[in-house]
């Protein structure tokens, strides 16, 4: 099974996220359950490309919120690098 490690950056991401928008007390929780999928198959998440084309995408708890991540094969990690509102211009597109 894959070790899952979220960045610092990734963290203040979903911080912002959810004050910005007023997430539920239990959005760690429900952000753990989509993450836990990758502990099993990380290379389930939509390849990405352009700017963010070394990493890997999935989508939850809810379908507007990106979970941008990378694969370290060698290492069986899932580094989850950015945590994105999936609506705003900025937001990466998968192939």
């Amino acid at each position: 099974m894959a070790r899952i490690e979220v960045t610092r950056l990734a963290r203040e991401d979903l911080d912002g996220l959810i004050e910005a928008l007023r997430l539920p007390a239990d959005t760690g929780e429900r952000v753990s359950r989509s993450l836990s999928t990758l502990e099993v198959f990380p290379r389930a998440g939509k390849r990405l490309d352009g700017f963010w084309r070394d990493h890997r995408a999935v989508v939850g708890p809810w379908g507007w919120l990106t979970i941008v991540y990378a694969h370290v094969e060698r290492d069986d990690a899932v580094i989850v690098i950015a945590f994105l509102d999936s609506r705003s211009a900025g937001a990466p597109t998968g192939r």
